[in-house]
């Protein structure tokens, strides 16, 4: 039986590679042959330094890897739309296909014992192959990238969600607080999707440096005590429609939240943390809504992927640093310290 290598992540900023037998797809199942499986900061968070997940994001010593991207080699008995040679993502969340959220497509919050999140609780895409089912895969045209194939598996269809359960319009002016990947990729979006005006903030420099060299954000802020007044003044003294908060810093949530405008939209999107805020002061008076947005839906995803090539954007610009599989300790170790783009790992074409 054929061969192959998988990350595991045992902890304690730990890599480690165990050899494994490359899967035979089932019925309703797809075998895939990777090409793009990047590093997501939850990834660093929960697994990579100490296993703090429960439930959802409780990792079952598998296959790392949730932002997966390949291509069609083996199908099960049953496909009902994909054949082999398509270019696909996968939705990194397995659920159990019948509960309401499943069919809404938000398997993210599948609240069934048989949900299972690829690179968490089921195998994931840090291995040569990987086992999907068929219903979590997405299309991947020929003009978009396996590398933003795999960005939109998870970090970029989570900004997209966001973005959209605020209902961004032309007619907003948008702040985006905390610059890493999944930050870079708001930016992106909501440029694309046609903010009037883009305010970046952030307390690491190179990540401001690396958000004004791609040219993401007409305004680029240190995230300090000066940063609500900047907002302020480039607002004319308004503060911005939308804000969205990627940092799941106290500080940077506190700053989303009152560089929002009056009758303006926040989304919390960066995990971990907590806040502090004077709900009268805040929020109350000026009547401002906060949406928690976890992650993103099938549909959402499909539609994301699809209108990339209609915004003429590249998901994998925010990419700054590409490992082969032999290379994931560099690649984690890379990731963990926060001063990069995004990472990923890739296979040759």
């Amino acid at each position: 039986m054929a061969k192959m290598t998988g990350v595991v992540l045992p902890g304690g900023r730990k890599v480690e590679f165990r050899d494994y037998n490359v899967p035979e797809p089932g019925p309703g199942q797809a075998l895939l042959r990777m090409k793009a499986s990047s590093i997501c900061g939850s990834d660093i968070r929960a697994i990579y330094r100490e296993h703090l997940g429960k439930g959802p994001e409780g990792y079952q010593n598998v296959i790392a890897g949730h932002e997966p991207c390949g291509q069609i080699v083996k199908l099960g008995k049953g496909a009902r739309r994909f054949k082999e040679g398509d270019r696909v993502s996968v939705y990194h969340i397995s659920g159990c296909g019948v509960c309401h959220d499943c069919r809404m497509g938000y398997q993210i919050s599948c609240s069934s014992p048989i949900r299972a999140a690829y690179g968490w609780q089921r195998d994931g895409g840090h291995a040569e192959y990987l086992l999907a089912e068929e219903a979590d895969l997405v299309l991947l045209p020929d003009s978009v990238s396996y590398l933003s194939g795999a960005l939109c598996a998870c970090g970029y269809g989570t900004c997209y969600e966001a973005l959209t359960r605020v209902q961004l319009s032309g007619s907003d002016a948008v702040l985006v607080v905390g610059l890493g990947p999944v930050g870079l990729g708001a930016m992106m979006l909501a440029k694309a999707m046609g903010a009037n005006l883009t305010i970046g903030a952030d307390v690491v420099d190179d990540r401001m440096e690396l958000t004004r060299k791609l040219e993401l954000a007409d305004l680029v802020i240190k995230a300090d005590d000066h940063a609500l007044a900047k907002i302020k003044q480039a607002t004319g003294g308004r503060g911005c429609e939308v804000s969205i908060d990627c940092s799941g810093n106290a500080a940077g949530r506190l700053l989303a939240i009152q560089g929002t405008r009056q009758w303006g939209r926040c989304a919390f999107v960066g995990e971990g943390g907590t806040v502090s805020f004077e709900p009268s002061r805040d929020i109350i008076h000026n009547q401002i809504t906060i949406f928690g947005s976890w992650v993103t839906s099938l549909g959402h995803m499909e539609d994301l992927i699809e209108r990339i090539d209609r915004w003429s954007i590249q998901p994998d610009r925010i990419v700054t640093h590409t490992f082969a599989l032999d290379k994931a300790p560099e690649a984690y170790q890379l990731m963990d310290e926060g001063k990069c783009g995004k990472v990923a790992i890739v296979w040759p074409d």
